[in-house]
Protein backbone atom coordinates (compact mmCIF):
# COMPACT_ATOMS: atom_id res chain seq x y z
CA UNK A 1 0.00 0.00 0.00
CA UNK A 2 1.27 3.94 -0.87
CA UNK A 3 0.87 6.38 0.95
CA UNK A 4 1.59 10.21 -0.17
CA UNK A 5 4.92 11.07 0.68
CA UNK A 6 8.95 12.96 -0.58
CA UNK A 7 10.85 11.43 -3.14
CA UNK A 8 13.84 9.26 -1.82
CA UNK A 9 17.02 10.10 -2.49
CA UNK A 10 20.83 7.88 -2.25
CA UNK A 11 24.27 8.94 -2.71
CA UNK A 12 24.94 5.40 -3.44
CA UNK A 13 27.36 4.92 -6.42
CA UNK A 14 26.01 5.31 -9.96
CA UNK A 15 25.54 2.17 -10.30
CA UNK A 16 23.61 0.73 -7.50
CA UNK A 17 19.82 0.83 -6.97
CA UNK A 18 18.61 1.14 -4.55
CA UNK A 19 14.90 0.45 -2.81
CA UNK A 20 14.00 3.32 -0.15
CA UNK A 21 10.44 3.12 -0.63
CA UNK A 22 7.76 1.32 -1.08
CA UNK A 23 7.32 2.07 -4.32
CA UNK A 24 9.90 4.82 -5.57
CA UNK A 25 13.43 2.70 -6.76
CA UNK A 26 15.79 5.90 -7.25
CA UNK A 27 18.78 5.13 -9.40
CA UNK A 28 21.90 6.75 -7.56
CA UNK A 29 24.30 9.02 -7.14
CA UNK A 30 24.29 10.71 -10.93
CA UNK A 31 20.49 11.09 -10.44
CA UNK A 32 20.71 12.27 -6.75
CA UNK A 33 18.03 14.84 -5.73
CA UNK A 34 14.26 15.85 -6.46
CA UNK A 35 12.97 18.28 -9.12
CA UNK A 36 12.95 22.00 -8.78
CA UNK A 37 10.24 22.07 -6.10
CA UNK A 38 9.74 18.26 -5.62
CA UNK A 39 7.82 15.76 -7.55
CA UNK A 40 4.55 15.95 -8.05
CA UNK A 41 2.77 12.53 -6.06
CA UNK A 42 1.80 9.71 -8.68
CA UNK A 43 -1.49 8.87 -7.00
CA UNK A 44 -3.02 11.29 -4.76
CA UNK A 45 -2.29 14.99 -6.07
CA UNK A 46 -6.22 15.68 -6.24
CA UNK A 47 -9.04 14.73 -3.51
CA UNK A 48 -10.94 11.69 -5.11
CA UNK A 49 -14.57 10.68 -3.52
CA UNK A 50 -14.11 9.05 0.21
CA UNK A 51 -9.82 9.87 -0.28
CA UNK A 52 -8.33 12.58 2.06
CA UNK A 53 -4.90 13.81 1.07
CA UNK A 54 -2.63 11.69 2.66
CA UNK A 55 -4.51 8.90 3.41
CA UNK A 56 -3.34 5.19 2.05
CA UNK A 57 -4.96 4.36 -1.39
CA UNK A 58 -6.30 0.70 -1.28
CA UNK A 59 -6.33 0.83 -5.29
CA UNK A 60 -2.41 1.42 -5.79
CA UNK A 61 -0.02 -1.16 -7.04
CA UNK A 62 1.29 -4.13 -4.49
CA UNK A 63 5.28 -3.71 -4.66
CA UNK A 64 5.03 -7.20 -6.84
CA UNK A 65 2.86 -5.32 -9.45
CA UNK A 66 5.16 -2.55 -10.25
CA UNK A 67 7.11 -2.73 -13.68
CA UNK A 68 10.37 -4.87 -13.53
CA UNK A 69 12.15 -3.30 -16.65
CA UNK A 70 13.68 0.08 -15.11
CA UNK A 71 17.02 -1.76 -14.25
CA UNK A 72 17.30 -2.82 -17.76
CA UNK A 73 15.93 0.18 -19.01
CA UNK A 74 18.40 2.24 -17.49
CA UNK A 75 21.17 0.33 -18.55
CA UNK A 76 20.63 0.30 -22.05
CA UNK A 77 20.01 3.95 -21.93
CA UNK A 78 23.59 4.37 -20.15
CA UNK A 79 25.38 2.51 -22.93
CA UNK A 80 23.38 4.20 -25.42
CA UNK A 81 24.69 7.22 -24.44
CA UNK A 82 28.07 6.07 -24.43
CA UNK A 83 28.03 5.01 -27.80
CA UNK A 84 26.27 8.35 -29.28
CA UNK A 85 29.39 9.80 -27.88
CA UNK A 86 31.82 6.82 -29.23
CA UNK A 87 30.19 7.11 -32.68
CA UNK A 88 30.03 11.04 -32.99
CA UNK A 89 26.29 11.52 -32.70
CA UNK A 90 26.89 13.67 -29.67
CA UNK A 91 29.85 16.09 -29.77
CA UNK A 92 31.02 19.37 -29.60
CA UNK A 93 29.12 19.90 -33.15
CA UNK A 94 25.66 17.68 -32.32
CA UNK A 95 25.38 19.41 -28.78
CA UNK A 96 22.38 17.88 -27.72
CA UNK A 97 20.21 15.05 -29.32
CA UNK A 98 17.22 12.80 -28.46
CA UNK A 99 17.34 9.62 -28.03
CA UNK A 100 14.84 6.89 -28.31
CA UNK A 101 14.79 3.37 -26.38
CA UNK A 102 13.30 0.95 -29.22
CA UNK A 103 13.43 -1.96 -27.10
CA UNK A 104 11.65 0.09 -24.25
CA UNK A 105 8.82 1.31 -26.50
CA UNK A 106 8.01 -2.51 -27.90
CA UNK A 107 8.00 -3.66 -24.31
CA UNK A 108 5.46 -0.83 -23.51
CA UNK A 109 3.32 -1.58 -26.42
CA UNK A 110 3.90 -5.80 -25.31
CA UNK A 111 2.60 -4.80 -21.83
CA UNK A 112 -0.42 -2.51 -22.81
CA UNK A 113 -1.67 -5.54 -24.81
CA UNK A 114 -1.28 -8.03 -21.79
CA UNK A 115 -2.70 -6.80 -19.62
CA UNK A 116 -6.29 -5.49 -21.37
CA UNK A 117 -6.46 -9.03 -22.88
CA UNK A 118 -6.13 -10.32 -19.51
CA UNK A 119 -9.10 -9.10 -18.05
CA UNK A 120 -11.52 -8.70 -21.19
CA UNK A 121 -13.55 -11.33 -22.36
CA UNK A 122 -12.51 -13.59 -25.24
CA UNK A 123 -13.18 -12.41 -28.42
CA UNK A 124 -13.52 -8.96 -27.69
CA UNK A 125 -12.69 -6.51 -30.09
CA UNK A 126 -9.74 -4.22 -28.67
CA UNK A 127 -7.90 -0.91 -30.39
CA UNK A 128 -5.21 0.37 -28.43
CA UNK A 129 -5.02 3.42 -30.53
CA UNK A 130 -1.55 5.21 -29.62
CA UNK A 131 -2.61 9.13 -28.93
CA UNK A 132 -0.52 10.56 -31.87
CA UNK A 133 0.17 14.00 -30.24
CA UNK A 134 2.34 12.51 -27.56
CA UNK A 135 5.64 11.60 -30.23
CA UNK A 136 4.23 12.69 -33.56
CA UNK A 137 6.88 10.98 -35.45
CA UNK A 138 6.72 8.63 -38.33
CA UNK A 139 9.24 5.79 -37.35
CA UNK A 140 7.47 5.67 -33.98
CA UNK A 141 4.12 5.56 -35.25
CA UNK A 142 5.17 2.48 -37.72
CA UNK A 143 6.96 0.66 -35.18
CA UNK A 144 4.04 1.32 -32.63
CA UNK A 145 1.70 -0.06 -35.38
CA UNK A 146 3.86 -3.32 -35.99
CA UNK A 147 3.26 -3.77 -32.53
CA UNK A 148 -0.31 -3.97 -32.48
CA UNK A 149 -0.95 -0.62 -31.56
CA UNK A 150 -3.15 1.97 -33.98
CA UNK A 151 -3.67 5.55 -34.27
CA UNK A 152 -5.63 8.10 -31.94
CA UNK A 153 -5.08 11.29 -34.00
CA UNK A 154 -6.53 15.11 -33.75
CA UNK A 155 -5.37 17.19 -36.65
CA UNK A 156 -4.86 16.89 -39.96
CA UNK A 157 -1.48 16.81 -39.65
CA UNK A 158 -1.39 13.84 -36.95
CA UNK A 159 -3.99 11.74 -39.74
CA UNK A 160 -0.99 12.50 -42.14
CA UNK A 161 1.59 11.16 -39.91
CA UNK A 162 -0.31 8.26 -39.02
CA UNK A 163 -1.09 7.37 -42.86
CA UNK A 164 2.47 7.74 -43.87
CA UNK A 165 3.23 5.26 -40.71
CA UNK A 166 1.18 2.71 -42.36
CA UNK A 167 -1.49 2.58 -40.01
CA UNK A 168 -4.81 1.72 -41.62
CA UNK A 169 -8.47 3.57 -41.73
CA UNK A 170 -10.03 0.82 -39.52
CA UNK A 171 -7.66 1.45 -36.82
CA UNK A 172 -7.77 5.18 -36.54
CA UNK A 173 -9.60 7.29 -34.30
CA UNK A 174 -9.61 11.07 -35.03
CA UNK A 175 -10.62 13.01 -31.45
CA UNK A 176 -9.78 16.60 -32.43
CA UNK A 177 -12.17 19.21 -30.64
CA UNK A 178 -11.87 21.82 -33.75
CA UNK A 179 -12.33 19.60 -36.78
CA UNK A 180 -13.37 21.68 -40.18
CA UNK A 181 -16.07 20.26 -42.46
CA UNK A 182 -12.94 19.26 -44.57
CA UNK A 183 -11.60 17.15 -42.10
CA UNK A 184 -15.01 15.25 -41.39
CA UNK A 185 -15.23 14.68 -44.65
CA UNK A 186 -11.63 12.81 -45.38
CA UNK A 187 -12.14 10.76 -42.22
CA UNK A 188 -15.63 9.91 -43.33
CA UNK A 189 -14.59 8.99 -46.70
CA UNK A 190 -11.70 6.54 -45.57
CA UNK A 191 -13.58 5.20 -42.95
CA UNK A 192 -11.71 6.62 -39.53
CA UNK A 193 -13.68 6.59 -36.84
CA UNK A 194 -14.76 9.83 -35.60
CA UNK A 195 -15.98 11.10 -31.63
CA UNK A 196 -17.86 14.51 -31.85
CA UNK A 197 -16.89 17.02 -29.75
CA UNK A 198 -20.55 18.58 -29.45
CA UNK A 199 -23.75 19.12 -30.78
CA UNK A 200 -22.25 21.87 -33.76
CA UNK A 201 -20.51 18.94 -34.71
CA UNK A 202 -22.99 16.35 -34.40
CA UNK A 203 -24.79 18.52 -36.78
CA UNK A 204 -22.11 18.32 -39.64
CA UNK A 205 -22.07 14.75 -39.29
CA UNK A 206 -25.54 14.02 -39.68
CA UNK A 207 -25.31 16.22 -42.90
CA UNK A 208 -21.96 14.39 -43.79
CA UNK A 209 -24.03 11.20 -43.38
CA UNK A 210 -27.21 12.07 -45.43
CA UNK A 211 -25.24 13.33 -48.42
CA UNK A 212 -22.81 9.73 -48.37
CA UNK A 213 -21.85 6.48 -46.84
CA UNK A 214 -19.74 5.76 -44.72
CA UNK A 215 -17.77 2.81 -42.99
CA UNK A 216 -16.69 5.13 -40.20
CA UNK A 217 -17.97 3.96 -36.87
CA UNK A 218 -19.04 7.31 -35.08
CA UNK A 219 -19.72 8.60 -31.60
CA UNK A 220 -20.07 11.80 -29.19
CA UNK A 221 -17.10 12.71 -26.77
CA UNK A 222 -18.73 13.25 -23.19
CA UNK A 223 -17.42 15.10 -20.60
CA UNK A 224 -18.39 13.29 -16.87
CA UNK A 225 -17.10 16.32 -14.94
CA UNK A 226 -15.52 14.47 -12.29
CA UNK A 227 -12.86 16.87 -11.53
CA UNK A 228 -9.57 17.45 -12.14
CA UNK A 229 -5.87 16.63 -10.98
CA UNK A 230 -3.03 18.21 -9.52
CA UNK A 231 -2.34 19.71 -12.84
CA UNK A 232 -5.24 21.97 -14.45
CA UNK A 233 -3.96 22.84 -17.72
CA UNK A 234 -4.04 18.87 -18.53
CA UNK A 235 -7.42 17.83 -16.80
CA UNK A 236 -9.91 17.29 -18.86
CA UNK A 237 -12.82 16.13 -17.03
CA UNK A 238 -13.34 19.76 -14.90
CA UNK A 239 -16.84 21.50 -14.83
CA UNK A 240 -15.77 23.90 -17.43
CA UNK A 241 -13.43 21.95 -19.88
CA UNK A 242 -13.02 22.52 -23.61
CA UNK A 243 -13.80 18.66 -24.23
CA UNK A 244 -17.03 16.97 -25.30
CA UNK A 245 -20.71 17.33 -24.05
CA UNK A 246 -20.58 18.71 -20.41
CA UNK A 247 -22.72 15.63 -18.91
CA UNK A 248 -23.45 17.02 -15.94
CA UNK A 249 -25.13 20.68 -17.29
CA UNK A 250 -28.50 21.15 -17.14
CA UNK A 251 -30.08 18.91 -19.76
CA UNK A 252 -27.39 17.97 -21.45
CA UNK A 253 -27.65 13.96 -20.26
CA UNK A 254 -30.97 13.69 -21.41
CA UNK A 255 -29.90 15.36 -24.98
CA UNK A 256 -27.03 12.97 -25.68
CA UNK A 257 -29.53 10.07 -24.96
CA UNK A 258 -32.10 11.43 -27.21
CA UNK A 259 -29.26 11.98 -30.19
CA UNK A 260 -28.92 8.70 -29.80
CA UNK A 261 -31.66 7.03 -30.06
CA UNK A 262 -32.55 10.04 -33.20
CA UNK A 263 -29.20 8.41 -34.54
CA UNK A 264 -28.79 4.68 -35.35
CA UNK A 265 -25.33 5.53 -36.72
CA UNK A 266 -24.06 6.46 -33.06
CA UNK A 267 -22.00 3.01 -31.95
CA UNK A 268 -19.35 4.69 -30.12
CA UNK A 269 -19.44 5.92 -26.53
CA UNK A 270 -15.83 8.58 -25.65
CA UNK A 271 -14.69 10.14 -22.68
CA UNK A 272 -10.67 10.71 -21.77
CA UNK A 273 -10.76 11.56 -18.21
CA UNK A 274 -6.94 10.95 -17.12
CA UNK A 275 -3.63 12.55 -17.62
CA UNK A 276 -0.52 13.24 -15.96
CA UNK A 277 -1.59 14.49 -12.47
CA UNK A 278 -4.94 12.20 -12.28
CA UNK A 279 -5.10 9.71 -9.63
CA UNK A 280 -6.01 5.97 -10.71
CA UNK A 281 -9.32 6.12 -9.00
CA UNK A 282 -10.95 8.99 -10.60
CA UNK A 283 -9.97 8.00 -13.85
CA UNK A 284 -11.81 4.43 -13.07
CA UNK A 285 -14.50 6.93 -11.87
CA UNK A 286 -14.37 8.77 -14.95
CA UNK A 287 -14.82 4.90 -16.95
CA UNK A 288 -17.63 4.20 -15.00
CA UNK A 289 -19.47 7.40 -15.34
CA UNK A 290 -19.39 6.32 -19.29
CA UNK A 291 -20.11 3.32 -18.59
CA UNK A 292 -22.98 3.79 -17.46
CA UNK A 293 -24.29 6.56 -19.98
CA UNK A 294 -23.56 3.31 -22.59
CA UNK A 295 -25.97 1.07 -20.59
CA UNK A 296 -28.44 3.83 -20.23
CA UNK A 297 -28.59 4.73 -23.96
CA UNK A 298 -28.91 0.87 -24.49
CA UNK A 299 -32.17 0.73 -22.25
CA UNK A 300 -33.71 3.52 -23.61
CA UNK A 301 -32.95 2.48 -27.49
CA UNK A 302 -34.38 -0.87 -26.87
CA UNK A 303 -31.46 -2.28 -28.45
CA UNK A 304 -27.36 -2.97 -28.25
CA UNK A 305 -26.67 0.15 -30.10
CA UNK A 306 -23.85 1.54 -28.67
CA UNK A 307 -21.56 -1.05 -29.34
CA UNK A 308 -17.68 0.37 -28.19
CA UNK A 309 -16.46 2.38 -25.52
CA UNK A 310 -13.48 4.42 -25.96
CA UNK A 311 -11.99 5.27 -22.81
CA UNK A 312 -9.16 7.28 -24.08
CA UNK A 313 -5.98 7.52 -21.97
CA UNK A 314 -4.25 9.74 -19.69
CA UNK A 315 -2.20 6.94 -17.05
CA UNK A 316 0.09 9.11 -15.17
CA UNK A 317 3.85 8.59 -15.29
CA UNK A 318 6.51 8.33 -12.64
CA UNK A 319 8.54 10.77 -13.25
CA UNK A 320 10.24 10.22 -9.50
CA UNK A 321 11.89 7.06 -10.39
CA UNK A 322 13.22 4.46 -12.85
CA UNK A 323 9.93 2.32 -12.13
CA UNK A 324 7.17 1.70 -14.11
CA UNK A 325 4.11 2.73 -11.98
CA UNK A 326 1.41 3.13 -12.00
CA UNK A 327 1.39 -0.21 -14.91
CA UNK A 328 -0.97 -0.91 -17.39
CA UNK A 329 -2.00 -4.11 -15.59
CA UNK A 330 -2.57 -2.60 -12.40
CA UNK A 331 -4.87 -0.10 -14.36
CA UNK A 332 -6.79 -2.25 -16.10
CA UNK A 333 -7.27 -5.00 -13.13
CA UNK A 334 -9.17 -1.95 -11.33
CA UNK A 335 -11.31 -1.41 -14.18
CA UNK A 336 -12.37 -4.78 -14.44
CA UNK A 337 -13.00 -4.57 -10.62
CA UNK A 338 -14.84 -1.27 -10.71
CA UNK A 339 -16.53 -1.66 -14.19
CA UNK A 340 -16.95 -5.45 -14.74
CA UNK A 341 -19.96 -4.52 -17.44
CA UNK A 342 -17.46 -3.48 -19.59
CA UNK A 343 -15.29 -6.35 -20.02
CA UNK A 344 -17.62 -9.03 -19.97
CA UNK A 345 -17.64 -9.27 -24.37
CA UNK A 346 -20.89 -6.81 -24.51
CA UNK A 347 -18.75 -4.00 -25.63
CA UNK A 348 -16.22 -3.51 -27.70
CA UNK A 349 -13.16 -1.31 -26.26
CA UNK A 350 -10.75 1.44 -27.63
CA UNK A 351 -7.88 2.97 -25.86
CA UNK A 352 -5.90 6.02 -26.00
CA UNK A 353 -2.21 6.37 -24.64
CA UNK A 354 0.43 8.44 -25.51
CA UNK A 355 2.45 9.63 -22.59
CA UNK A 356 2.73 6.28 -20.75
CA UNK A 357 3.89 4.07 -23.51
CA UNK A 358 6.73 6.59 -25.03
CA UNK A 359 8.05 9.09 -21.96
CA UNK A 360 9.95 6.74 -20.22
CA UNK A 361 11.93 5.98 -23.53
CA UNK A 362 13.04 9.14 -24.28
CA UNK A 363 16.53 10.60 -23.32
CA UNK A 364 17.42 13.83 -24.44
CA UNK A 365 20.89 14.15 -24.00
CA UNK A 366 22.81 17.71 -23.82
CA UNK A 367 26.35 18.99 -24.12
CA UNK A 368 27.80 21.01 -21.67
CA UNK A 369 28.91 24.04 -23.05
CA UNK A 370 30.11 26.24 -20.14
CA UNK A 371 30.42 25.08 -16.24
CA UNK A 372 29.96 28.34 -14.24
CA UNK A 373 29.13 29.88 -10.73
CA UNK A 374 27.06 33.18 -9.89
CA UNK A 375 26.01 33.58 -6.33
CA UNK A 376 27.59 30.40 -4.34
CA UNK A 377 25.76 28.49 -6.93
CA UNK A 378 26.74 26.25 -10.03
CA UNK A 379 25.40 26.58 -12.99
CA UNK A 380 25.91 24.14 -16.19
CA UNK A 381 25.20 25.72 -18.97
CA UNK A 382 23.42 23.42 -21.78
CA UNK A 383 22.31 23.28 -24.63
CA UNK A 384 18.82 21.31 -23.79
CA UNK A 385 16.27 24.48 -22.79
CA UNK A 386 12.99 25.67 -23.51
CA UNK A 387 13.34 24.28 -27.14
CA UNK A 388 12.79 20.70 -25.98
CA UNK A 389 11.24 20.99 -22.55
CA UNK A 390 8.28 23.86 -22.69
CA UNK A 391 6.51 22.73 -20.32
CA UNK A 392 9.29 21.99 -17.88
CA UNK A 393 10.98 25.22 -18.35
CA UNK A 394 7.23 27.36 -17.77
CA UNK A 395 5.79 25.20 -15.39
CA UNK A 396 8.99 23.10 -13.00
CA UNK A 397 6.30 22.14 -10.30
CA UNK A 398 4.11 20.23 -12.66
CA UNK A 399 6.56 18.56 -15.25
CA UNK A 400 9.93 17.79 -13.52
CA UNK A 401 12.47 16.45 -14.88
CA UNK A 402 15.29 13.84 -13.90
CA UNK A 403 18.64 14.70 -14.54
CA UNK A 404 21.64 12.05 -15.17
CA UNK A 405 25.21 13.34 -15.65
CA UNK A 406 27.47 12.07 -17.77
CA UNK A 407 31.20 12.62 -18.61
CA UNK A 408 32.72 13.25 -21.73
CA UNK A 409 32.89 10.08 -22.60
CA UNK A 410 29.24 9.48 -22.19
CA UNK A 411 29.91 6.94 -18.98
CA UNK A 412 27.68 7.83 -15.73
CA UNK A 413 29.59 10.20 -13.54
CA UNK A 414 30.30 9.45 -9.86
CA UNK A 415 30.94 11.01 -6.85
CA UNK A 416 29.71 14.08 -4.56
CA UNK A 417 26.09 15.55 -5.01
CA UNK A 418 26.74 19.03 -5.68
CA UNK A 419 23.77 21.48 -6.12
CA UNK A 420 23.90 23.51 -9.32
CA UNK A 421 21.55 24.74 -11.74
CA UNK A 422 20.92 22.83 -15.44
CA UNK A 423 20.33 25.56 -18.31
CA UNK A 424 19.53 25.85 -21.60
CA UNK A 425 20.88 27.75 -24.09
CA UNK A 426 17.48 30.01 -24.54
CA UNK A 427 18.22 33.97 -23.77
CA UNK A 428 15.79 34.30 -20.68
CA UNK A 429 16.88 33.48 -16.98
CA UNK A 430 14.20 31.03 -16.68
CA UNK A 431 15.61 28.80 -19.43
CA UNK A 432 16.03 25.80 -16.71
CA UNK A 433 15.45 22.11 -17.09
CA UNK A 434 16.71 21.74 -13.43
CA UNK A 435 17.41 24.15 -10.50
CA UNK A 436 19.65 23.55 -7.12
CA UNK A 437 19.97 20.04 -8.44
CA UNK A 438 21.97 17.69 -6.40
CA UNK A 439 24.15 15.92 -9.01
CA UNK A 440 28.24 14.63 -9.15
CA UNK A 441 29.57 17.64 -10.21
CA UNK A 442 29.23 18.69 -14.87
CA UNK A 443 31.73 20.50 -16.07
CA UNK A 444 32.80 21.77 -19.47
CA UNK A 445 32.51 18.84 -22.07
CA UNK A 446 30.21 16.75 -19.85
CA UNK A 447 26.46 15.63 -20.70
CA UNK A 448 23.32 16.29 -18.84
CA UNK A 449 20.59 14.23 -19.90
CA UNK A 450 16.67 14.88 -18.93
CA UNK A 451 15.16 11.27 -18.29
CA UNK A 452 11.59 10.92 -19.18
CA UNK A 453 11.45 12.69 -22.37
CA UNK A 454 10.39 10.35 -24.89
CA UNK A 455 6.64 11.93 -24.93
CA UNK A 456 5.46 15.66 -25.31
CA UNK A 457 9.41 17.04 -25.48
CA UNK A 458 11.76 16.63 -27.97
CA UNK A 459 9.40 16.16 -30.72
CA UNK A 460 7.74 19.03 -29.77
CA UNK A 461 10.01 21.81 -30.74
CA UNK A 462 9.47 25.36 -29.42
CA UNK A 463 11.59 27.76 -31.68
CA UNK A 464 12.61 30.45 -29.18
CA UNK A 465 15.48 32.20 -30.45
CA UNK A 466 15.18 29.76 -33.57
CA UNK A 467 17.05 27.21 -32.12
CA UNK A 468 17.08 23.97 -34.62
CA UNK A 469 14.83 21.06 -33.97
CA UNK A 470 17.77 18.65 -32.37
CA UNK A 471 18.50 15.08 -34.22
CA UNK A 472 16.37 11.96 -32.75
CA UNK A 473 17.89 8.94 -33.07
CA UNK A 474 16.11 4.79 -31.76
CA UNK A 475 18.64 2.82 -30.39
CA UNK A 476 18.47 -1.15 -29.37
CA UNK A 477 21.38 -3.49 -28.59
CA UNK A 478 23.07 -4.68 -32.01
CA UNK A 479 23.56 -8.47 -30.92
CA UNK A 480 27.49 -8.32 -30.62
CA UNK A 481 27.56 -6.27 -27.23
CA UNK A 482 27.36 -2.58 -28.71
CA UNK A 483 24.52 -0.30 -29.69
CA UNK A 484 22.90 0.35 -33.02
CA UNK A 485 21.36 3.75 -34.36
CA UNK A 486 19.02 4.78 -36.30
CA UNK A 487 17.72 7.91 -37.35
CA UNK A 488 14.20 8.72 -36.21
CA UNK A 489 14.68 12.98 -37.74
CA UNK A 490 17.42 14.78 -38.81
CA UNK A 491 18.63 18.00 -37.31
CA UNK A 492 16.66 20.92 -38.39
CA UNK A 493 19.47 22.76 -39.99
CA UNK A 494 20.17 26.46 -39.78
CA UNK A 495 19.09 26.66 -43.63
CA UNK A 496 15.77 25.42 -42.82
CA UNK A 497 15.60 27.68 -39.55
CA UNK A 498 15.70 30.45 -42.51
CA UNK A 499 13.59 28.91 -44.28
CA UNK A 500 10.51 28.18 -42.38
CA UNK A 501 10.98 31.86 -41.34
CA UNK A 502 9.99 33.74 -44.46
CA UNK A 503 13.59 33.21 -45.90
CA UNK A 504 11.58 32.73 -49.76
CA UNK A 505 10.05 36.41 -48.46
CA UNK A 506 12.33 38.24 -47.53
CA UNK A 507 11.28 41.47 -49.10
CA UNK A 508 7.36 40.88 -48.99
CA UNK A 509 6.71 43.62 -46.62
CA UNK A 510 9.28 46.26 -48.06
CA UNK A 511 7.15 45.90 -51.41
CA UNK A 512 3.79 47.10 -49.56
CA UNK A 513 2.52 50.71 -49.97
CA UNK A 514 0.02 52.21 -47.95
CA UNK A 515 -2.98 53.73 -50.59
CA UNK A 516 -1.97 56.78 -51.58
CA UNK A 517 1.89 57.05 -50.79
CA UNK A 518 4.67 57.74 -53.11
Amino acid sequence: MLVRGGVPTSSASSCAYVYSHPVFMNRASQYIGGPRRGVPGVWLEAPVAGIQDGEAVEDVEAVEDRGSGGRERAARRDRAVRAAVEQGLLGPETAVVGLLDVAGIREAAAALRTAFAAVTAPGTPVLHAFAVKATPLVPVVRLLHEAGIGAEVASPGELALARAAGVPPARTVLDSPAKTPAELREALALGIAVNADNPQELDRLDALVRSAPTRSPLGVRVNPQIGGGSIGATSTATRTSKFGVALRDEGARAWVVRAYAERPWLTRLHAHTGSQGIPLPLLAQGVAEVYALAEEINAVAGRHQVDTVDIGGGLPVNLASEETTPTYARYARLLADRVPGLFDGRYGLVTEFGRSLLAEQGTVVARVEYAKSAGGRRIAVTHAGAQVAARTVYAPDAWPLRIAAYDAEGRPKTGPGVPQDIAGPACFSGDLLAEGRSLPLLEQGDYAAALDTGAYYFAHHYAYNSLARPGIHGYAPDGAGGIAFATVRQAQTVAEVVAESGGAHASALTGLRAAGSR
